[in-house]
C-alpha cells in the first residue's frame, strides 16, 4: 500500500489516540509532580457580647490567589511517588533495619496504603484472569455442542452477568451475603452459627470479590471463545476423527491451537480489566479488608478535609499504567514472537 493511501487511512485513528489517550497520559504525569497549595491561614478577632477572643482560621481570598497563580499547584518532582501513601522509600528501607525476619518486614510493607493495594489488585488480576479464559472457554464448548433450539436461549443466560452493570452487580451479590440474605442465612444454617458473617473475614472477602469477579467476566471469554468455534475447519476435525482423536484430542490438538490468538487477546483484554478493579470494592463496602490501585485514586478525590488531591491521584495513575504496561508485556512480546514473519536462510 502507498504510503500516502495508509496515512489516509490511518491519521483518524491516530489522531483520536493523540487527543483522547496521549494528551491525558501527558497531563497525569504533569499533574503527578506537583502538590496541592498550603493553605494560608490568619488569625483575627472574633468579639461576641461574652467577650473578644482570637481564632485562626483559613484566608480564603489569599489561598485562591494563591491557586490563580499557580493553578498546577506547588511543585514536588518526584516527591509524590516516593511518599508514604505510594512508593514510601523511606518506609521501606526503616521497616527493613527494624524487621527481625522476612514475614515481619512484610507484614510492615503490606500494611503501607499502595502496596495493601498493590498485593489485592494484583492477586485479583493473577486469580480472576485463567479462571474467567479456562470457564469461558468450556462454556463455549459445552453450550457449541447443544442442539440448535437451546443456544440461543442458553447464550442469553450465559451473557447476562456481563449485561448486569457492575456496580449493581456487585450490590446484589452484597444483599445475597448479608446475614438476612439468602446465602448469608444459608450458611448461617449449615454451620449452626447465627454470628457466621462472611463480611467479617478478610479473606472471605476477597474470596467473595474474585467470585465475583469471575462471575461477571466470564460472559467475555465464553462469547469471544464462541464465535471462535464457530471459524474451526471442518475438514481439520473430520481429518482428526479419521486418525482416531476424541474429543478431547480434537479440543486439545485442534480447537485450542487454533483458539490460541483469541485467548492472547482475551487475557490482554481481562489483564486492562482486572488491575484497574474499581466497583466491587465500593459495592461490597469492603474497604477496610480490600482496597485496589484504583480505589485509592478514588479515595483521593474524596479527602476528609474538602480539597481533591490531584497530586496524589496522578501518580497512583501513573504507576497503575505502569504496572499494566509491565503485565502486559510478556504477552505482547509473545505475540509478536510468535507473529514475526519468518525470515529465510540465504
Amino acid at each position: 500500500m502507498p504510503h500516502y493511501t495508509f496515512l489516509k487511512f490511518i491519521w483518524p485513528s491516530a489522531l483520536a489516540m493523540l487527543v483522547f489517550i496521549a494528551l491525558p497520559i501527558m497531563s497525569t504525569s504533569v499533574q503527578s509532580l506537583f502538590i496541592e497549595h498550603e493553605k494560608i491561614l490568619e488569625t483575627v478577632e472574633n468579639c461576641t457580647p461574652f467577650g473578644c477572643k482570637e481564632i485562626t482560621k483559613v484566608d480564603l481570598e489569599a489561598t485562591e490567589a494563591q491557586k490563580a497563580e499557580n493553578p498546577l499547584g506547588k511543585f514536588n518532582g518526584f516527591g509524590t511517588y516516593t511518599n508514604r501513601n505510594h512508593l514510601a522509600f523511606s518506609e521501606l528501607k526503616q521497616a527493613w533495619r527494624e524487621s527481625n525476619g522476612l514475614n515481619e518486614f512484610l507484614a510492615e510493607v503490606f500494611n503501607l496504603p499502595f502496596y495493601k493495594a498493590l498485593s489485592f489488585t494484583l492477586s485479583y488480576t493473577f486469580i480472576v484472569t485463567p479462571f474467567v479464559i479456562i470457564i469461558g472457554f468450556f462454556i463455549a464448548l459445552a453450550v457449541n455442542r447443544l442442539p440448535s433450539f437451546l443456544k440461543g436461549p442458553t447464550i442469553f443466560v450465559c451473557l447476562l452477568p456481563m449485561i448486569i452493570t457492575p456496580l449493581i452487580g456487585s450490590l446484589v451479590l452484597f444483599w445475597m451475603i448479608d446475614a438476612e440474605g439468602i446465602i448469608g442465612s444459608f450458611l448461617q444454617s449449615i454451620f449452626n452459627d447465627p454470628n457466621l458473617s462472611l463480611k467479617a473475614s478478610p479473606t472471605l472477602t476477597w474470596i467473595m470479590l474474585f467470585v465475583y469477579g469471575i462471575w461477571h467476566h466470564t460472559p467475555f471469554a465464553f462469547i469471544v471463545f464462541y464465535a471462535g468455534l464457530q471459524t474451526v475447519p471442518r475438514d481439520t476435525l473430520e481429518s482428526a476423527m479419521i486418525d482416531g482423536a476424541n474429543r478431547w484430542g480434537q479440543t486439545r490438538h485442534v480447537i485450542i491451537p487454533h483458539l490460541m490468538p483469541l485467548a492472547v487477546f482475551i487475557s490482554l483484554i481481562q489483564i486492562m480489566d482486572n488491575f484497574r478493579v474499581f466497583e466491587p470494592i465500593i459495592g461490597f463496602n469492603a474497604q477496610a479488608s480490600a482496597t485496589s490501585l484504583s480505589w485509592l485514586i478514588y479515595n483521593d478525590f474524596r479527602s476528609g478535609d474538602g480539597d481533591m488531591l490531584f497530586g496524589s491521584a496522578a501518580a497512583t495513575s501513573m504507576l497503575t499504567i505502569i504496572g499494566v504496561s509491565i503485565l502486559m508485556t510478556p504477552v505482547i512480546v509473545r505475540t509478536w514472537r510468535a507473529n514475526r514473519p519468518s525470515q529465510g536462510v540465504s
